[in-house]
Protein backbone atom coordinates (compact mmCIF):
# COMPACT_ATOMS: atom_id res chain seq x y z
CA UNK A 1 0.00 0.00 0.00
CA UNK A 2 2.91 2.44 0.93
CA UNK A 3 4.37 1.99 -2.51
CA UNK A 4 1.76 2.60 -4.88
CA UNK A 5 0.89 5.46 -2.51
CA UNK A 6 4.68 7.04 -3.65
CA UNK A 7 3.94 5.49 -6.79
CA UNK A 8 1.14 7.34 -7.44
CA UNK A 9 2.56 10.82 -5.95
CA UNK A 10 5.75 10.32 -8.30
CA UNK A 11 2.89 10.86 -11.04
CA UNK A 12 0.44 13.88 -9.20
CA UNK A 13 1.94 17.44 -10.41
CA UNK A 14 0.83 18.47 -7.64
CA UNK A 15 2.82 16.46 -5.33
CA UNK A 16 6.13 17.39 -7.31
CA UNK A 17 5.37 20.97 -7.03
CA UNK A 18 5.37 20.88 -2.97
CA UNK A 19 8.14 18.23 -2.77
CA UNK A 20 10.35 19.75 -5.29
CA UNK A 21 10.18 23.00 -3.42
CA UNK A 22 11.48 21.72 -0.24
CA UNK A 23 15.14 22.44 -0.27
CA UNK A 24 15.90 19.02 1.73
CA UNK A 25 14.12 17.35 -0.46
CA UNK A 26 16.70 18.30 -3.37
CA UNK A 27 19.15 17.71 -0.65
CA UNK A 28 18.45 14.61 -0.05
CA UNK A 29 17.49 13.31 -3.51
CA UNK A 30 21.14 14.01 -4.24
CA UNK A 31 22.37 10.76 -3.03
CA UNK A 32 20.42 9.32 -6.22
CA UNK A 33 21.17 11.84 -8.40
CA UNK A 34 24.64 12.95 -9.94
CA UNK A 35 23.67 16.42 -10.03
CA UNK A 36 22.10 18.33 -12.60
CA UNK A 37 24.47 18.99 -14.99
CA UNK A 38 26.44 16.98 -17.50
CA UNK A 39 29.48 17.97 -16.00
CA UNK A 40 28.38 16.94 -12.34
CA UNK A 41 27.59 13.25 -14.11
CA UNK A 42 31.04 12.70 -15.78
CA UNK A 43 32.68 14.04 -12.41
CA UNK A 44 30.71 11.33 -11.04
CA UNK A 45 31.67 8.89 -13.49
CA UNK A 46 35.34 9.54 -13.44
CA UNK A 47 35.08 8.54 -9.42
CA UNK A 48 33.05 4.86 -10.38
CA UNK A 49 35.33 4.47 -12.79
CA UNK A 50 38.67 4.48 -10.53
CA UNK A 51 36.57 1.88 -8.47
CA UNK A 52 36.52 0.20 -11.64
CA UNK A 53 32.73 -0.02 -12.42
CA UNK A 54 31.44 1.01 -15.71
CA UNK A 55 28.70 3.54 -15.41
CA UNK A 56 25.06 4.33 -17.76
CA UNK A 57 24.41 7.72 -17.92
CA UNK A 58 21.05 9.01 -18.04
CA UNK A 59 19.60 12.46 -18.34
CA UNK A 60 16.76 12.74 -16.40
CA UNK A 61 13.51 13.25 -17.77
CA UNK A 62 10.03 11.82 -19.50
CA UNK A 63 7.04 12.73 -21.08
CA UNK A 64 7.58 15.96 -23.08
CA UNK A 65 4.99 17.78 -24.70
CA UNK A 66 6.43 19.63 -27.36
CA UNK A 67 8.65 18.85 -29.95
CA UNK A 68 10.76 22.16 -29.57
CA UNK A 69 11.76 20.53 -25.89
CA UNK A 70 13.21 17.45 -27.39
CA UNK A 71 16.00 19.82 -29.20
CA UNK A 72 17.70 20.19 -25.77
CA UNK A 73 17.12 16.65 -25.11
CA UNK A 74 18.95 15.34 -28.01
CA UNK A 75 21.65 17.91 -28.20
CA UNK A 76 22.84 16.95 -24.14
CA UNK A 77 22.79 13.49 -25.02
CA UNK A 78 25.00 14.14 -28.37
CA UNK A 79 27.13 15.96 -25.78
CA UNK A 80 27.04 13.56 -23.20
CA UNK A 81 28.73 10.93 -26.02
CA UNK A 82 31.12 13.35 -26.99
CA UNK A 83 32.49 13.76 -23.41
CA UNK A 84 32.22 9.67 -22.88
CA UNK A 85 34.26 9.63 -25.82
CA UNK A 86 36.98 13.11 -25.29
CA UNK A 87 37.23 11.72 -21.80
CA UNK A 88 37.59 8.09 -22.30
CA UNK A 89 35.20 7.08 -19.78
CA UNK A 90 34.08 3.24 -19.20
CA UNK A 91 30.56 4.35 -20.14
CA UNK A 92 27.44 3.79 -22.27
CA UNK A 93 24.12 5.91 -21.97
CA UNK A 94 20.26 5.37 -20.98
CA UNK A 95 17.60 7.05 -22.37
CA UNK A 96 13.60 6.91 -22.95
CA UNK A 97 11.76 7.71 -25.23
CA UNK A 98 8.93 9.91 -24.30
CA UNK A 99 11.73 12.14 -23.12
CA UNK A 100 12.92 12.44 -26.91
CA UNK A 101 8.81 12.77 -28.28
CA UNK A 102 6.70 9.68 -28.24
CA UNK A 103 4.18 10.89 -26.88
CA UNK A 104 3.78 13.91 -29.45
CA UNK A 105 4.79 11.47 -32.57
CA UNK A 106 6.61 8.33 -32.83
CA UNK A 107 8.19 9.88 -35.99
CA UNK A 108 9.60 12.88 -33.76
CA UNK A 109 11.21 10.51 -31.58
CA UNK A 110 12.49 7.71 -33.61
CA UNK A 111 14.17 10.73 -35.80
CA UNK A 112 15.75 12.63 -32.38
CA UNK A 113 16.47 8.55 -31.61
CA UNK A 114 18.76 8.04 -34.75
CA UNK A 115 20.32 10.85 -34.39
CA UNK A 116 21.67 10.12 -30.87
CA UNK A 117 22.47 6.47 -32.26
CA UNK A 118 24.37 7.32 -35.09
CA UNK A 119 26.47 10.08 -32.45
CA UNK A 120 26.82 6.84 -30.26
CA UNK A 121 27.86 4.68 -33.14
CA UNK A 122 30.18 6.98 -34.24
CA UNK A 123 32.04 7.61 -30.70
CA UNK A 124 31.54 3.47 -29.87
CA UNK A 125 29.24 3.68 -26.98
CA UNK A 126 26.27 2.06 -26.29
CA UNK A 127 22.73 2.94 -26.04
CA UNK A 128 20.12 1.38 -24.16
CA UNK A 129 16.47 2.25 -24.55
CA UNK A 130 14.99 2.65 -20.90
CA UNK A 131 11.35 0.84 -20.58
CA UNK A 132 8.34 2.42 -18.42
CA UNK A 133 5.10 1.91 -17.84
CA UNK A 134 2.69 -1.01 -19.60
CA UNK A 135 1.06 1.46 -22.55
CA UNK A 136 4.69 1.92 -24.08
CA UNK A 137 5.45 -1.50 -23.86
CA UNK A 138 4.95 -3.31 -26.96
CA UNK A 139 6.14 0.32 -29.19
CA UNK A 140 9.29 0.26 -26.89
CA UNK A 141 9.75 -3.03 -28.28
CA UNK A 142 9.12 -2.51 -31.64
CA UNK A 143 11.31 0.66 -31.53
CA UNK A 144 14.38 -1.01 -30.21
CA UNK A 145 13.98 -4.19 -32.66
CA UNK A 146 13.89 -1.36 -35.52
CA UNK A 147 17.04 0.40 -33.73
CA UNK A 148 19.11 -2.63 -33.26
CA UNK A 149 18.66 -3.87 -37.02
CA UNK A 150 19.79 -0.29 -38.03
CA UNK A 151 22.63 -0.28 -35.76
CA UNK A 152 23.93 -3.35 -34.93
CA UNK A 153 22.78 -5.99 -31.65
CA UNK A 154 26.19 -4.37 -30.08
CA UNK A 155 25.09 -0.90 -30.07
CA UNK A 156 21.77 -0.82 -29.07
CA UNK A 157 19.63 -2.88 -26.22
CA UNK A 158 16.60 -2.32 -23.92
CA UNK A 159 14.95 -3.11 -21.00
CA UNK A 160 12.54 -6.24 -19.44
CA UNK A 161 10.85 -5.67 -16.54
CA UNK A 162 10.35 -8.93 -14.19
CA UNK A 163 7.41 -7.71 -12.44
CA UNK A 164 5.46 -7.68 -15.63
CA UNK A 165 3.30 -11.28 -16.52
CA UNK A 166 4.51 -11.00 -20.10
CA UNK A 167 8.16 -10.86 -19.76
CA UNK A 168 9.03 -14.38 -19.51
CA UNK A 169 7.54 -14.73 -23.02
CA UNK A 170 9.31 -11.51 -24.44
CA UNK A 171 12.58 -12.67 -23.26
CA UNK A 172 12.46 -15.65 -24.65
CA UNK A 173 11.68 -14.30 -28.23
CA UNK A 174 14.60 -11.67 -27.19
CA UNK A 175 17.01 -14.24 -26.29
CA UNK A 176 15.97 -16.21 -29.34
CA UNK A 177 17.43 -13.18 -31.25
CA UNK A 178 20.75 -12.69 -29.26
CA UNK A 179 19.04 -9.41 -27.76
CA UNK A 180 20.81 -7.04 -25.28
CA UNK A 181 18.88 -6.78 -22.35
CA UNK A 182 18.47 -5.42 -19.08
CA UNK A 183 16.87 -7.17 -16.80
CA UNK A 184 14.76 -4.67 -13.74
CA UNK A 185 12.25 -5.55 -10.92
CA UNK A 186 9.78 -2.30 -12.22
CA UNK A 187 8.64 0.66 -10.78
CA UNK A 188 5.87 1.59 -12.20
CA UNK A 189 1.99 1.23 -10.67
CA UNK A 190 0.57 -1.34 -12.46
CA UNK A 191 -2.63 -3.12 -12.11
CA UNK A 192 -2.55 -6.66 -10.85
CA UNK A 193 -3.69 -8.33 -14.08
CA UNK A 194 -0.74 -7.23 -15.59
CA UNK A 195 1.67 -7.18 -13.04
CA UNK A 196 2.54 -9.54 -10.02
CA UNK A 197 1.29 -7.35 -6.99
CA UNK A 198 3.06 -9.60 -4.53
CA UNK A 199 7.17 -9.08 -4.17
CA UNK A 200 7.34 -13.18 -3.30
CA UNK A 201 6.23 -13.68 -6.83
CA UNK A 202 8.22 -10.94 -8.41
CA UNK A 203 11.03 -11.91 -6.80
CA UNK A 204 10.57 -15.48 -8.11
CA UNK A 205 10.44 -14.52 -11.86
CA UNK A 206 13.17 -12.41 -11.50
CA UNK A 207 15.27 -15.51 -10.51
CA UNK A 208 13.37 -17.27 -13.00
CA UNK A 209 13.96 -15.32 -15.89
CA UNK A 210 17.53 -14.38 -14.93
CA UNK A 211 18.67 -18.16 -15.32
CA UNK A 212 16.14 -19.12 -18.50
CA UNK A 213 18.11 -16.09 -20.05
CA UNK A 214 21.47 -16.86 -19.39
CA UNK A 215 21.18 -19.71 -21.28
CA UNK A 216 19.76 -18.14 -24.24
CA UNK A 217 22.60 -16.18 -26.85
CA UNK A 218 21.52 -12.58 -25.47
CA UNK A 219 23.70 -10.48 -23.12
CA UNK A 220 21.94 -10.26 -19.38
CA UNK A 221 22.43 -6.72 -17.59
CA UNK A 222 21.27 -8.37 -13.84
CA UNK A 223 20.24 -4.92 -12.64
CA UNK A 224 19.31 -5.33 -9.02
CA UNK A 225 20.29 -4.60 -5.62
CA UNK A 226 18.73 -7.39 -3.72
CA UNK A 227 21.18 -9.72 -1.82
CA UNK A 228 18.42 -12.61 -2.69
CA UNK A 229 18.57 -11.64 -6.29
CA UNK A 230 22.18 -11.27 -6.46
CA UNK A 231 23.04 -14.60 -4.89
CA UNK A 232 20.60 -16.13 -7.13
CA UNK A 233 21.76 -14.80 -10.28
CA UNK A 234 25.73 -16.05 -8.80
CA UNK A 235 24.34 -19.74 -8.57
CA UNK A 236 22.48 -19.12 -12.30
CA UNK A 237 25.64 -18.23 -13.87
CA UNK A 238 27.67 -21.09 -12.07
CA UNK A 239 25.29 -23.87 -12.81
CA UNK A 240 24.43 -22.26 -16.71
CA UNK A 241 27.92 -21.97 -16.95
CA UNK A 242 27.37 -18.79 -18.88
CA UNK A 243 30.51 -16.67 -20.45
CA UNK A 244 31.63 -13.85 -18.78
CA UNK A 245 31.44 -11.73 -21.67
CA UNK A 246 27.71 -12.63 -21.59
CA UNK A 247 26.35 -10.79 -18.80
CA UNK A 248 27.00 -8.00 -15.91
CA UNK A 249 25.75 -6.45 -13.33
CA UNK A 250 23.86 -3.09 -12.89
CA UNK A 251 22.85 -1.01 -9.57
CA UNK A 252 21.85 2.57 -9.06
CA UNK A 253 24.24 5.63 -8.14
CA UNK A 254 24.05 5.91 -4.53
CA UNK A 255 22.71 2.35 -3.55
CA UNK A 256 24.51 -0.40 -2.28
CA UNK A 257 27.95 1.27 -3.12
CA UNK A 258 29.61 -1.42 -1.00
CA UNK A 259 27.79 -4.29 -2.76
CA UNK A 260 28.89 -2.86 -5.77
CA UNK A 261 32.81 -2.84 -5.34
CA UNK A 262 32.47 -6.08 -3.33
CA UNK A 263 30.94 -7.70 -6.82
CA UNK A 264 33.70 -5.83 -9.09
CA UNK A 265 36.43 -6.97 -7.02
CA UNK A 266 35.10 -10.60 -7.22
CA UNK A 267 35.69 -10.31 -11.11
CA UNK A 268 32.48 -9.34 -12.01
CA UNK A 269 31.46 -6.16 -14.74
CA UNK A 270 29.29 -4.12 -12.45
CA UNK A 271 27.72 -0.54 -14.02
CA UNK A 272 26.42 1.87 -11.85
CA UNK A 273 23.21 3.34 -12.81
CA UNK A 274 24.45 7.32 -13.01
CA UNK A 275 21.37 9.71 -13.47
CA UNK A 276 21.61 13.72 -13.96
CA UNK A 277 19.57 16.87 -14.37
CA UNK A 278 16.66 19.36 -13.20
CA UNK A 279 13.48 16.27 -14.05
CA UNK A 280 14.73 14.37 -11.08
CA UNK A 281 11.34 14.40 -9.24
CA UNK A 282 9.47 11.14 -10.67
CA UNK A 283 13.29 8.84 -10.41
CA UNK A 284 13.23 9.83 -6.70
CA UNK A 285 10.29 9.18 -5.69
CA UNK A 286 10.39 5.77 -7.75
CA UNK A 287 13.46 5.28 -5.76
CA UNK A 288 11.86 5.68 -2.50
CA UNK A 289 8.80 3.56 -3.52
CA UNK A 290 11.36 0.54 -4.01
CA UNK A 291 12.46 0.58 -0.67
CA UNK A 292 11.11 1.90 3.05
CA UNK A 293 15.09 2.30 3.78
CA UNK A 294 14.96 4.54 1.32
CA UNK A 295 12.01 6.68 2.51
CA UNK A 296 13.70 6.28 6.02
CA UNK A 297 16.81 8.12 4.47
CA UNK A 298 14.23 10.86 3.41
CA UNK A 299 12.76 11.26 6.58
CA UNK A 300 15.67 11.18 8.63
CA UNK A 301 17.39 13.88 6.24
CA UNK A 302 14.04 16.24 6.30
CA UNK A 303 13.50 16.07 10.14
CA UNK A 304 17.41 16.59 10.71
CA UNK A 305 17.37 19.68 8.09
Amino acid sequence: MLRRLILYFSTAMWARRIVTGWGVARRVARRFVAGETLDEAVSAAKVLNTRKLAVTLDYLGESVHAAEDTVEVVSTYCAMLDRIAAEKLSASVSLKLTHLGLDIAEDLCVTNLRQILTRAQERGVKVTIDMENTPYTDTTLRIYRTMRDEYGFDNVGTVIQAYLRRSEADLRELGAEGAHIRLCKGAYLEAADLAFPLKADVDANYARLTAQYLQTPGYLCIATHDEAMIQAAESAIKSTGAAQARYEFQMLYGIRSARQDELATAGYLVRVYVPFGAAWYPYFMRRLAERPANLWFFARGFFSR
